[in-house]
């Protein structure tokens, strides 16, 4: 793949209508950027986690833990109190040595090619809230989870697998209402003609939508987005206002007096427009809402189920040999955080890649289904435009080595799903 960014420095003849040579340089200089960062981030971890099992460094943070524990008061008869201290000074090693590697993408990478809307003061602050947030959330589920398998008996792997499964429903059901907004602001999509005709369309399928949200995603970058979320008769749906031409604070000039919001975001005038026009917008929203109709939402959670019924399983089985503590250093206690850790993380590891692999295959599906579902509602023309713009203003570099598009693409190449619109289009 990264022979094609290199040498593919003009646009092919079947890109010719869609994309400007202009556009077509900035993407493929931006894609190689990420490349060349994925490479070295990606070696360094691996090179991490070997010295990090050929050192010996589980086992010494699991002692450091019991000495932190016992100082407290809690003895080796707490392991659930030791498995937590364990968590937090791993979670806080993982984020101090990834830190490095967040700001250079923040402030190099994405800062380079004009995505980045963040100072070093809001960066920094947002890192901070998000750790704490993830350790509030983190700590009490696994220590439920710890005492669940510790006095669970020989089925104890269905209890597990049905707390996680409920624990996932609620933080789906709570992330966007109370999560999302600790670090950015939600506002409803005002009165107006895009609002009536969300609805509309939500109507003429059956979606029941309560509510529309445009979050300010310009505060932190230029990329757009669009989800909707929530269980039974209460559908949301949440727009990055980076999407939308009309409200996008990137396309605006920065108004006078807002001197406090620019200590925390930076303010970026560009010269072409951003998002999309109101049509190509419900078009997106035709394909998002295909998901839902399609029931492609409601199939990945019984596959995500499916597969965490059987990892506990297996882990049920596999728990039991010390031969697996003892590889990793663990010769007089078989902690079950540890166990945790060592099957889901490493055992798992093969069976993880070969899912992931097969679950791209079937998003790539999906997105095929939804574009044609877009395209029955008469969306084909407006979602064709709009995919177009997307990619322009994410620049994504249209051409990719086929080998490395199927093993890594959720979403199938624009050509290849403008294609599958061209037909509609011209009709």
């Amino acid at each position: 793949q990264r022979r094609v960014y290199r040498t593919t420095t003009h646009v092919p003849w079947e890109l010719g209508q869609i994309m400007d040579s202009e556009t077509f340089e900035k993407s493929r200089l931006y894609q190689l950027d990420k490349s060349t960062f994925s490479f070295w981030s990606g070696l360094y971890s691996e090179v991490e986690g070997t010295m990090i099992l050929l050192c010996g460094g589980i086992p010494f943070l699991w002692n450091l833990s019991g000495q932190i524990s016992g100082r407290a008061g809690f003895g080796p008869e707490y392991e659930i109190v030791q498995s937590l201290v364990f968590l937090l000074l791993a979670t806080l090693f993982s984020a101090v040595t990834g830190l490095p590697w967040s700001l250079y993408n923040t402030f190099v990478i994405e800062e380079k090619h004009g995505f980045n809307q963040q100072t070093l003061g809001f960066f920094f602050k947002d890192a901070i809230k998000k750790f704490i947030v993830t350790q509030c959330i983190l700590l009490p589920v696994t220590s439920l989870l710890l005492y669940i398998i510790k006095i669970g008996g020989d089925y104890f792997f269905i209890y597990a697998w049905l707390f996680t499964l409920v624990v996932s429903l609620v933080l789906v059901t709570i992330y966007a209402d109370y999560i999302a907004p600790l670090f950015d602001k939600f506002i409803p999509l005002p009165e107006g003609e895009l609002k009536q005709q969300i609805e509309t369309m939500a109507k003429s399928i059956d979606f029941p939508l309560t509510k529309v949200y445009v979050v300010e995603g310009s505060k932190r970058s230029s990329h757009s987005n669009a989800y909707f979320y929530g269980f039974f008769k209460n559908k949301r749906i949440v727009l990055f206002d980076t999407l939308l031409e009309d409200y996008s604070a990137l396309n605006k000039e920065p108004a006078e007096g807002e001197d406090g919001e620019k200590e925390e975001t930076k303010s970026t005038t560009k010269s072409k427009k951003q998002g999309c026009k109101n049509e190509e917008v419900l078009a997106v929203l035709g394909h998002e809402l295909g998901h839902w109709k399609l029931g492609h939402t409601v199939k990945n959670i019984i596959i995500s189920q499916m597969n965490s019924f059987l990892c506990f399983f297996l882990f049920a089985v596999l728990i039991g040999q010390k031969e697996l503590f003892a590889a990793f250093g663990f010769y007089d206690t078989q902690p079950t955080l540890i166990g945790l850790m060592i099957i889901f993380q490493f055992i798992f590891s093969p069976y993880n890649e070969v899912l992931s692999f097969c679950l791209t295959v079937l998003s790539r599906r999906f997105e095929f289904q939804a574009d044609a579902f877009a395209k029955e509602l008469g969306k084909a023309k407006d979602l064709y435009s709009a995919l177009i713009k997307l990619n322009k203003d994410n620049l994504g570099f249209p051409v990719s080595d086929w080998i490395f598009s199927m093993w890594h693409y959720s979403h199938p190449p624009l050509l290849e799903r403008l294609q599958a619109l061209k037909d509609a289009k011209q009709d």
